[in-house]
């Protein structure tokens, strides 16, 4: 059976970001997921799309083709009161690269990476953290199911 839509596909894989392993799953526990119905990147599916059990698969996205590239528009300033618990600053929350899940507007969690910290400021990186990042995936087809 072939990878086409609306099956329920299992793959292994592994993904590679500057030179590191980035994330990956093995035939023990592969990523499961109904292809064609946007569950995973566009050009991914594409890429596995047609291929049989037991195929391997091997392909390079760009960021444009992944997570998009770093907008600067997502890097926010916010007052440095906003990291206020129990009525002191977390400051030992504030580090560079640090990933503190925040609430939006709505009230939904989203990820932010402090990107620095000023005296009254944090600025926090909302991008995706693959935004900008070359991908390169390799795996295998696990198995393909109606």
């Amino acid at each position: 059976m072939k990878v086409e839509k609306n099956k329920k596909v299992a793959l292994s894989y592994t993904l590679i970001v500057d030179g590191e392993v980035a994330d990956q799953a093995g035939s023990d526990k592969p990523l499961e997921y109904v292809h064609g119905t946007g569950m995973l990147l566009p050009r991914f599916e594409e890429e596995v799309e047609g291929k049989e059990v037991g195929e391997s698969f091997e392909f390079v996205l760009s960021p444009e083709e992944g997570y998009g590239v770093s907008d600067p528009n997502y890097i926010i300033d916010l007052p440095i009161s906003a990291f206020t618990v129990d009525g002191q600053v977390r400051r030992d929350l504030l580090v560079v690269g640090r990933t503190i899940p925040m609430l939006d507007q709505q009230g939904q969690v989203v990820q932010g990476k402090v990107a620095a910290v000023k005296e009254d400021t944090v600025a926090m990186d909302f991008n995706h953290p693959m935004a900008g990042k070359t991908l390169h995936f390799s795996g295998k087809v696990e198995s393909v199911k109606d």
